[in-house]
Order: C-alpha cells, then structure tokens, then sequence
C-alpha cells in the first residue's frame, strides 16, 4: 500500500537529520508523517533542531509536534531539506505542486545544502509529466494570458479550482492561481523549466530539475534509495 511507502520512505530519510541542524520541511502527506517523525525523535533525543516551513500547513503540523519554527531571514542556508514529490525520473528531477506550495517548496529546498526527496514507489517514472500535470504558479491578472502562452508551448492548462471547500480558483499562500498543465512525456525538463518561466506573470513552474541530491522511494517491502548522477 501507498501509505507503508510513504511510512518507510520518512523513516529513512530521518537518518539524514543531525542534531543542531537548520531543516526545510516541505508540504505533503508523506513529508507529513516525516514531520510527526522528527518531532518525536527530536522529544527522545533532546535534540535542538529548527525547521523553516514551506506553507502554512507544514508550519502548523511542525508546531503541534513540538518543533521550533524559523525563517530564511534568520537562516538563509539550510542545512538539510526533506520534501516530497508528485513524479520523480531516473536523474531526480521533479514534479511538485499538488499541494499548492511549490513556490515556497523550490525557494526552501535550492537554498539547503542538502535536497531530499521522500516518496512512495509509485511516483517513480520513466518521464516526467506521465501522471501528473505541471503545476504553474500565476499571478491573477496573467491567468488567461499565461493559459494562451502555456498552450502555445504544446500544455494542455486547467485552472485549479478550490474544491469542496471553496468557490472559485484555489488560491496559493502567496495569493496567486495554480494552473495545472498536462504535457506529454517532457522529453528535456530544464529546457520546458526555462520557456514556462520566460512567461509574464508565471511565478514559478512545478519542474525541480537537477536541485534534489538523494530519493528515499518506499514501499511495502522497504526502502529503495536513488543518488543523483554526477553531472
């Protein structure tokens, strides 16, 4: 089952984690179960162990298991980042963003010295953009005119909208509109990284290429873990 992956998967990466260590925690269900895990072991150990956050979300959890909270301001360079992923490839990049964040997520994870990524096996692929669309942060205004230009670049965009909880667009902690845009297989990810950020009023693209170091990819029998190639 997924969840055992996932379960694993945030047990293992909690060897990465050294006491006195400034940590970026990233946004999702699996780095979800790291943060109850790290809060736990930092309560056992006596560990002092600060974490900037990557959302609102990831900020409360970390507060309800004991953890203690700082900011980029104070800690520009981070030590360690643990975050999870919605597809991952053979050389480790990325596609992130399912849960709104990934703004903040890429800011936090590219300033640790260390990126690693927790996730179950099934967002193991062959390509990127095999299940999940790219996730494209947009300020309000650009929404139809960044639609028109992602279109343009072979995507296929949808406005995400706030669910059951919410008329209208969903709206990111920064203020901003996720569209969601479903590619074919991306056959050079920089490369796609790079045109969807050229577009006015695009604040960031879920594509993470060549910024994570190590995967911790779990499921039911254990953990399998992925280094990145030496460039």
């Amino acid at each position: 089952m997924a969840q055992i992956g996932k379960l694993n998967a945030a047990k293992a990466s909690l060897a990465e984690v050294k006491n006195g260590q400034v940590i970026g925690v990233g946004t999702g269900s699996t780095v979800a179960i790291f943060i109850e895990l790290l809060g736990k072991k930092v309560k056992e150990e006596g560990w002092d162990v600060l974490c900037v956050p990557t959302s609102y979300q990831s900020a409360y959890l970390a507060i309800e298991n004991g953890l203690r909270l700082t900011t980029l301001d104070e800690h520009p360079v981070l030590d360690l980042a643990v975050d999870g992923a919605d597809e991952v490839d053979a050389d480790l990049n990325l596609i992130k963003g399912g849960g709104a964040a990934l703004t903040r997520e890429k800011i936090v994870d590219a300033s640790a010295k260390r990126f690693v990524v927790v996730a179950d096996k099934t967002k193991l692929v062959a390509a990127l953009g095999e299940k999940f669309p790219i996730p494209i942060e947009v300020i309000p205004l650009a929404r139809k005119t960044a639609s028109m230009r992602i279109a343009m670049l072979g995507g296929d965009p949808k406005l995400r909208d706030g669910g059951d909880r919410k008329d209208g667009p969903l709206v990111t902690d920064n203020g901003n509109f996720i569209i969601d845009a479903k590619f074919s297989p991306v056959k050079d990810p920089r490369a796609l990284e790079f045109e969807l950020k050229r577009i006015p009023g695009v604040v960031e693209a879920g594509l993470f290429v060549h910024l994570a170091h190590t995967a911790y990819i779990g499921d039911d029998g254990g953990v399998q873990r992925i280094d990145r190639r030496q460039e």
